[in-house]
């Protein structure tokens, strides 16, 4: 009876949960209903794998309108009818400037139109076509022409809010989306405070007069029927990347064989052999063949073109993987548990995550969609966030920006606000979480058998590549899996680095960044492991995963491996990242470990460190068959997370360990392992993935260290600003050298030992500009002299202030004040355009400027200006001499003592405690440039909180634990810098001063 239902997937217009739809569907009765959000598709399927569970049937539909105005509703009388209508929603979809007309196509077929009644108006409806009759409309339809043509007359009660709260909620969405006061939104923009569902025998009498209505729609929607089948999904993904299944299977088979000389010579273990038969069998199986060869083909493709990539994931414990060259992981060597990868109970492929260079991932994209037929990006519903709601509801509400300000930092109490704030904080609440637009997956990629639109519209964002209108863990539910396109900057590094490399060491071969067998042999490599001497490596060179690694001093690849899982939130929460470090560090710990515990990982000492190690102490320890411990799989998965995975199981396994005879304190351990697990945890094969980068930027550190920082610095770092990645260069002994006119590029490059910075790191410099620049002075070579870059390349007072500020004209030996003013009088203040050539150069007036000398101090807050951050020590800013001349270095002979000492302070990580209390974790420089780690209990947080950017003197207690260092602070202050000398009084630098004394200076000097 329901033709027109809106969830709040009718973005900033519908206010109901799709589940919530169906249950107060339900309540009210109510058996069939039509889905039909106002031009989205979001929520079909998920309405329609939950309308089993509350006996409704559901008719899938989309009404269409431009902006609130309904021009008519589309539901689907099939597949092919929902195909059809997807197909045209898309077209307006992906060309914003297309307007809904008042008529559909001719050509959608299977599919029912219903038109909003709208009396005067002369409809000849076709056989499929129908009048939507409202509530409203009853009295009026009395007297109207269409009362003789009751057959095609349908119930048009539309559903778009629960409530009253429901409809008050959506005029504020409305207003947001109008980008207006509440009190100026049009009623135009608004829909109806009836528009909510009504009771089925209450609606049947609202039309009981017209019993032809009711009968009407009651017929069209029974004959409606679309079916998808969201139980035993199999895989929806491209079926085949050769003619049939069975060459697939073929072609799988070849690759495989064809590629052991490659991973392992000729002299091959028969287990290799062994696991490989073991994996194609259970591949083909599941019908997994198209999916490695699709992954398979897209890497090829890679390869052709020199791209770096890591294969990672689940699927990283294949062989046949490695043997294909989707990753580089050897299962064989790493022992990778191979239920983990896959099993008979597991219905979805394992995962493949794909890295390339944020500079080569656009190519690859655009090469899946011209290749592969139905493919679409898959789309993120981005949500209204509480303050980002505050925000957007105090404009509605007309609330000053001061206001907006105090309800976004929390410093109020409810009771003692206003009317007005109080709505916007219990309207900010209730909204939270509400979809407010659909963005684009990091990097989900869909690759369809049948075309992407039988399952949902598109839209074209400005990337350029149709996305889908539902997320990922919709397109598992209907069985379609993702590949995983993803970019990170490490790779560029390491890309940029080789070519940096290969480039400046002519005389020696090119360097095989490939080889990791060798390099985790390498006993530099081991060194800077052992150290934590990583800055700039991938994965390894956050803080917390520097004191790791100080902590193990690992210096093996499976030390490593183990790390990059032990780092995340499920271990280390735990508590088991302290016991493995206890046992990794002292063998007679691991005597502690359970007998069976041991037994099942021994590699780690009885600890679970990977999400295999769950699933091998489920199935083994608490007898779980590997379909129940495929659950546990689930659960540790970021996208099912918030589903009851872990509890479908528990009690099972309890049950099991107790029968067993082991003890119940022992087993509730172990479970509350298994559950932290929830909270991330990686594969081993993962983890050995990420190794294996890490070794490959560890490898370039040992050896290219400045090389490979320039590098660094080109790809905007890793985990910390550019500021740090120039500070470990100059630890490694190179000459950090400010943008140079003549030497510098857009990038930083190096020669020799000096690193130039490129002009992109010039805040506020044109890409204009330096395009203009790096032209002229490759046509026609070096710039001499001012004048003579002022003669060849256009340029605003602006833009070349920029530059001389930065000394980037030092090659003329003037004092870069002089050259401001001769650049404020020989540029003039028209619109810059592209020189043209004349056959005479007009000389240039050269005026008699003052000698207005510059400091170290003035270019030192020049720099941190225009690069945001200083080229010269920090510490040389300071407004008064240390007090301290302790170092790093000194502190781990100072255990237990309170210290003072001063640092720069690089990054900060805020966390909470157990009771919800926030504390800080601080990374700091010394004046030497080593690091200092500190921690600042909740107590000391609250009372001695960080003020951004600086100098800190800090007072705290030394702890020391597994020889690496931290500070306890009790107290902590912010350092004053100089005073600025570029707005000291004295200073007469032409662009700091009133613009009326500078045009008096410059009569006068004319």
């Amino acid at each position: 009876m329901y033709l027109n239902c809106h969830t709040y997937f009718s973005l900033r217009y519908g206010t109901i949960k799709p589940e919530q739809l169906l249950a107060i569907a339900s309540e009210n009765g109510v058996q069939t209903l039509a889905l039909t959000d106002i031009n989205s598709t979001s929520a079909c399927l998920d309405v329609m794998r939950l309308s089993k569970k509350y006996k409704i049937k559901s008719v899938l539909g989309v009404d269409f309108r431009n902006r609130a105005k309904q021009q008519f509703i589309l539901i689907a009388k099939n597949n092919n009818g929902f195909h059809s209508i997807n197909n045209y929603l898309s077209k307006f979809l992906h060309n914003s400037d297309l307007q809904i007309p008042e008529r559909p196509d001719e050509a959608i077929q299977d599919s029912f139109v219903i038109y909003p009644y709208q009396s005067g108006k002369d409809f000849e409806l076709k056989p499929n076509e129908f009048l939507g009759i409202t509530p409203q409309n009853l009295n009026r339809l009395k007297f109207s022409k269409w009362n003789q043509f009751k057959h095609k007359l349908v119930v048009l009660k539309t559903v778009s809010f629960q409530n009253k709260k429901g409809f008050n909620t959506h005029r504020l969405l409305r207003a947001i989306d109008n980008n207006t006061l509440l009190s100026k939104l049009p009623k135009s923009e608004e829909g109806s405070e009836n528009d909510v569902m009504l009771p089925y025998n209450e609606l049947c009498e609202t039309y009981a007069e017209f019993p032809k209505l009711i009968s009407n729609t009651e017929q069209l929607l029974q004959r409606c029927k679309t079916d998808f089948n969201f139980e035993n999904v199999a895989p929806k993904n491209q079926k085949c990347l050769t003619d049939n299944e069975t060459s697939d299977y073929q072609l799988l088979k070849q690759l495989t064989y064809d590629g052991i000389p490659y991973r392992y010579g000729t002299d091959v273990e028969q287990k290799v052999y062994d696991r490989i038969e073991k994996e194609l069998n259970i591949i083909k199986q599941q019908n997994f063949v198209s999916y490695f060869l699709i992954n398979w083909k897209i890497l090829k493709y890679a390869r052709s073109k020199d791209y770096y990539y890591v294969g990672r994931g689940s699927g990283a414990n294949s062989i046949i993987a490695y043997l294909l060259r989707i990753t580089d992981v050897d299962p064989i060597e790493l022992d990778l548990y191979f239920e983990r990868f896959i099993n008979l109970f597991r219905q979805n492929p394992p995962d493949f995550d794909l890295d390339f260079s944020w500079r080569d991932r656009d190519d690859i994209t655009n090469y899946i969609f011209k290749t592969f037929k139905h493919t679409a990006l898959i789309a993120v519903y981005n949500t209204f966030k509480f303050k980002a709601s505050v925000r957007e509801l105090g404009k509605v509400f007309g609330l000053p920006k001061a206001e907006m300000d105090k309800l976004t930092r929390g410093k109020y109490k409810l009771n003692q606000l206003d009317k007005l704030s109080q709505l916007v904080i219990k309207y900010a609440t209730y909204i939270q979480g509400f979809p407010n637009y659909l963005g684009i997956h990091a990097g989900g990629i869909l690759i369809s058998e049948q075309p992407i639109h039988y399952y949902c519209a598109t839209f074209m964002p400005p990337k350029g590549f149709a996305t889908t209108q539902f997320d990922m863990v919709v397109a598992e539910d209907i069985g379609l899996y993702k590949f995983d396109i993803l970019s990170q900057r490490g790779l560029g590094k390491i890309k940029e680095a080789v070519e940096i490399i290969d480039a400046n060491y002519t005389e020696q071969p090119p360097i095989d960044i490939h080889d990791i067998k060798g390099f985790k042999k390498d006993e530099r490599i081991k060194d800077l492991l052992r150290n934590a001497k990583a800055i700039g490596c991938f994965y390894v060179e956050s803080p917390a995963m520097r004191m790791l690694l100080k902590k193990l001093q690992v210096d093996n690849y499976l030390g490593l491996v183990a790390a990059s899982s032990i780092i995340r939130p499920g271990v280390a929460k735990s508590g088991m990242m302290r016991e493995y470090i206890l046992r990794y560090r002292y063998p007679e710990k691991r005597k502690e470990a359970h007998p069976v515990l041991q037994k099942i990982m021994p590699e780690t000492y009885g600890i679970m460190v990977y999400q295999e190690d769950v699933i091998k102490v489920a199935h083994l320890f608490g007898g779980l068959d590997l379909g129940e411990s495929d659950m546990l799989r689930r659960g540790m998965s970021g996208k099912f997370r918030s589903r009851d995975e872990f509890l479908k199981v528990k009690q099972k396994f309890f049950d099991n360990c107790i029968k067993d005879g082991k003890p119940e304190a022992l087993v509730a351990d172990v479970w509350r392992q298994i559950e932290s697990f929830a909270g991330y945890a990686f594969a081993k094969g993962h983890s050995a993935s990420y190794a294996v980068e890490s070794y490959q930027s560890l490898f370039l550190k040992a050896y290219y260290p400045l090389e490979y920082m320039t590098a660094t610095i080109n790809n905007f770092g890793g985990f910390y600003s550019t500021e740090l990645y120039v500070h470990e260069a100059r630890m490694h002994n190179a000459t950090i050298e400010a943008p140079c006119i003549n030497r510098s590029f857009n990038q930083a490059i190096i020669k020799g030992t000096t690193i130039y910075l490129g002009f992109m790191f010039l805040q506020s410099l044109e890409s204009k500009t330096i395009h203009r620049i790096l032209n002229e002075r490759e046509k026609n070579g070096t710039f001499q002299s001012l004048d003579d870059f002022i003669e060849r390349v256009p340029i605003s007072i602006e833009q070349i202030s920029i530059l001389i500020k930065i000394n980037a004209f030092r090659f003329t030996n003037i004092n870069k004040r002089e050259l401001l003013w001769e650049a404020h009088l020989k540029i003039s203040k028209t619109v810059i355009q592209d020189d043209v050539i004349t056959l005479f150069k007009t000389q240039r007036i050269n005026y008699n400027t003052p000698e207005l000398p510059s400091t170290d101090l003035e270019n030192a807050f020049d720099s941190i200006e225009l690069l945001g951050f200083s080229l010269c020590n920090p510490f040389f800013l300071l407004e008064k001499p240390s007090i301290s001349n302790l170092r790093a270095k000194h502190l781990i002979k100072l255990e237990n003592k309170l210290i003072i000492i001063e640092g720069y302070l690089i990054t900060t990580k805020n966390t909470k405690t157990a009771n919800g209390k926030i504390m800080h974790f601080g990374t700091f420089l010394d004046r030497d440039g080593d690091f200092l780690d500190t921690v600042h209990f909740p107590p000391i947080a609250a009372k001695y909180p960080f003020r951004g950017k600086g100098i800190y003197s800090i007072i705290g207690k030394v702890m020391v634990e597994f020889d690496c260092v931290t500070i306890e602070v009790s107290k902590m202050e912010r350092l004053a810098i100089i005073e600025d000398p570029r707005y000291a009084v004295k200073s007469l630098n032409p662009t700091f001063q009133n613009k009326r004394s500078f045009t008096d200076l410059k009569r006068a000097i004319s």
